[in-house]
């Protein structure tokens, strides 16, 4: 049980495009998350792929598996009054009503970035070798990226900086303390 004095636990999800920034922007976020003497835990979801999902691959169903994961993990966070950033592609509308029906206090960050934009940003040439067919299943190529429909906080990534999104990010969170 959790002191009274104890904030409920929040999820923010990180949902786009591979290179749209998902990740800069969740470890800025929680960087200035632990500065204010807040309680944080950042699960990145490609560094969670080679720990607790290195036994999937990139179906649907694989994908779906890894989410459930990460939501899994997150809640058990989050149910003990910790911040907790996930950053994920979570391709499909379906996986993320699926964090928003478990996790508590959940607030969908959809980090907006057009496709060009994060093929030119991408320093391990994921798009190059998705384009040439050596990755099948890319979301965004050959596989889909379903945008949120109602994302709690949408940012833009190639139009405003790193600082001025996490600054956005600060106050969505504020408002939903109620502060």
């Amino acid at each position: 049980m959790r002191p009274l004095n104890e904030k409920e636990g929040t999820v923010l999800w990180f949902t786009g495009l591979s290179g749209s920034g998902k990740t800069t922007t969740a470890r800025e976020a929680a960087s200035v998350l632990r500065e204010q003497g807040r309680r944080v835990e950042w699960l990145d979801g490609d560094e969670l792929r080679k720990t607790l999902s290195s036994d999937l691959g990139f179906t649907p169903a694989d994908r779906l598996e890894h989410i459930r994961r990460i939501v899994e993990l997150a809640k058990t966070h989050a149910d003990s009054g910790a911040i907790v950033l996930v950053s994920a592609i979570t391709p499909y509308r379906s996986m993320r009503a699926y964090a928003r029906s478990v996790l508590p206090r959940y607030m969908e960050i959809y980090v907006e970035c057009p496709l060009e934009v994060c093929e030119r940003r991408d320093v391990k040439g994921l798009y190059a070798k998705a384009r040439l067919g050596l990755i099948p299943n890319f979301t965004g190529l050959s596989d889909v990226y379903e945008p949120p429909e109602h994302a709690e906080l949408t940012i833009h990534t190639n139009e405003h900086s790193l600082t001025h999104n996490v600054e956005k990010i600060m106050l969505a969170l504020q408002a939903l303390d109620g502060h």
